[in-house]
């Protein structure tokens, strides 16, 4: 059942590969390129915790629309709000190509504002998804069981595909 275009769902996980490469998980892959019209995937920091958010060139127009919430709930509360300071906040996210694979090469400076290292855990959030370093993510507390849980599991699935693939290789 699809959640429709710029929705996402699911969990992924991608160790990095040559020339420093991730692999955005099929699941989301497909959800990017719909909400794209092509291969482009948007990245960004996320607000509040360690990792970082992606999500399709669709967003823009829920950006925009969140954008107009937050100013129209700061002038009904009679506070500051700094629109071109949010806007740029909002809309500063980095637009990276991928292949037909998925592959995609992470900006080193997205990398080390979302404490990414060498495995990536994918989490869908609906209107966009978050990648974590996994310990960033074992160290959050009540209410992230789940996502840990699967996690873990996908991360050692990869690490035995990781193994086994290099053991095949030596042989040769």
């Amino acid at each position: 059942m699809s959640l429709g275009v710029g929705k996402y769902s699911g969990q992924g996980f991608s160790l990095r590969g040559e020339k420093d490469r991730y692999v955005l998980p099929p699941i989301f892959r497909k959800a990017v390129k719909e909400s794209s019209e092509g291969r482009v995937l948007c990245l960004a920091k996320h607000e509040r915790w360690n990792c970082l958010v992606g999500f399709g060139l669709s967003r823009r127009l829920e950006l925009e629309a969140q954008l107009d919430r937050e100013e129209r709930i700061a002038i009904e509360r009679d506070k500051d709000f700094d629109r071109d300071l949010r806007a740029m906040q909002l809309f500063g996210f980095a637009e990276i190509p991928f292949d037909d694979s998925g592959r995609f090469v992470m900006p080193e400076h997205l990398a080390e504002l979302g404490k990414l290292g060498d495995d990536v855990y994918f989490q869908g959030a609906g209107g966009f998804f978050t990648m974590w370093n996994p310990d960033q993510l074992y160290a959050k507390g009540e209410g992230w069981e789940g996502a840990q849980a699967a996690c873990r599991a996908l991360a050692a699935e990869a690490a035995a595909k990781a193994a086994a693939k290099a053991k095949g290789g030596a042989r040769k």
